[in-house]
């Protein structure tokens, strides 16, 4: 080849990997095509489950945003209906909660005091008969029905409500459960061997996200368990002192109870490496692992810098000498009716009731942990379809 022809072709050959690296560029900042959202999860993002399930939620509850209770743990949004307002869909309506209904842009299937094991509670001992298991079982049903609307004559009414199957790959699936089996495993330390019950924990979680994947799903969404032991409920404050409680290295900074969030972190830790095993196992999928603890224990940590009150002190409920009263209650305490209702202004408080957090909380940690700012790997939710090795 002639010295012109060979400097033709380098140049040709620039051009060409210039433009794939271009092309290639360009389609990793492209955002993801969502077509809808399935969330699983416990209170944190319960949006109706156990309120359409048992008895109906009351005031305060919804108050600062809803202005009517709405089923949430919450005076207001929680992080789901964050995530699914930047997502630029509805506020996801829960699978149980069908009337009036629409499920075109997904499902919640997350309800009030769910976990990943199998319980032996009902729920008039705190226990709910929707653990993860049952809720990868009401979406795998959810897929199955709403395809034979699909399935018939193009004249199905229904079809406008519910997504097309081939919409259930082009979803994000929303994982935040595990809350309540760290709190399960705390009150039997002693009694077992928590580090294997950890274990035994993600090991069923890890299934059932397998599970979802063999359903169809493509793009995870995997929050961990947040510093369980910075629930107001379980600070000594709200407590009664005794020696053990101050004892050195009990709690921390924080006032948060050391024990109690060393397990969130094992949880947490193993959790994170059952997820990187599932991205090696499954190579067409993308699995976002979303470092919840460090988003809000930073909010706690940064409490009245960022306007906040004290994280120790709740806006809604009485906690006081011993006696507890949840929230939006009346009870007689020492010959007075003492009735538990909110704060004058719950955008100044952390917790709202001692366990779930205000709408502001949840919007300060929404918008941290969106951005891909607390994710592995770093990426926003709107490009969290992206396939990373």
């Amino acid at each position: 080849m002639r010295p012109l022809e060979q400097l033709v072709s380098l140049i040709l050959l620039s051009l060409f990997l210039s433009m794939q690296a271009e092309e290639l560029k360009s389609s990793q900042t492209k955002p993801c095509d969502f077509s809808a959202i399935f969330n699983f999860g416990d209170s944190n993002s319960d949006t109706g489950c156990m309120s359409a399930a048992f008895y109906p939620a009351t005031l305060p509850y919804g108050e600062t945003f809803f202005h009517e209770a709405v089923g949430r743990y919450s005076d207001g949004r929680l992080i789901i209906d964050f995530i699914a307002k930047h997502l630029g869909f509805p506020y996801l309506s829960a699978y149980i909660n069908s009337i009036g209904t629409s499920y075109r842009h997904g499902a919640n299937f997350a309800a009030g005091s769910s976990t990943i094991m199998r319980q032996n509670k009902t729920y008039f001992e705190n226990g709910t008969p929707f653990t993860l298991e049952v809720q990868t079982i009401q979406f795998n049903n959810f897929k199955t029905s709403t395809a034979k609307f699909f399935n018939q004559a193009k004249g199905n009414s229904y079809r406008r409500h519910f997504p097309r199957p081939e919409d259930l790959a082009k979803a994000i699936y929303t994982f935040d459960i595990g809350q309540n089996d760290i709190g399960a495993a705390i009150s039997r330390v002693g009694m077992e061997d928590s580090h294997t019950a950890i274990s035994d924990i993600v090991e069923v979680f890890t299934n059932q996200i397998r599970f979802i994947y063999w359903l169809g799903g493509r793009t995870f969404w995997i929050h961990n368990t947040g510093p369980i032991g910075c629930l107001p409920v379980d600070m000594p404050v709200h407590n009664a002192i005794n020696n053990f409680t101050q004892a050195p290295g009990y709690v921390d900074q924080n006032g948060c109870v050391n024990y109690q969030n060393d397990m969130a972190k094992e949880f947490n830790t193993k959790l994170k490496i059952e997820v990187d095993k599932l991205r090696v196992q499954f190579r067409d999928a993308s699995f976002m692992y979303v470092d919840m603890f460090s988003a809000k224990y930073e909010l706690i940590s940064n409490a009245k810098k960022e306007g906040f009150v004290e994280p120790s002190e709740i806006c809604c409920g009485y906690y006081k000498d011993g006696h507890q009263v949840n929230c939006g209650k009346k009870e007689i305490i020492n010959g007075k009716e003492i009735y538990a209702g909110p704060c004058e202004d719950p955008s100044k408080y952390i917790s709202w009731d001692g366990v779930h957090y205000t709408e502001a909380a949840n919007r300060w940690i929404a918008n941290r942990i969106l951005n891909g700012s607390f994710s592995d790997p770093p990426l926003p939710i709107t490009h969290s379809c992206q396939i990373t090795r």
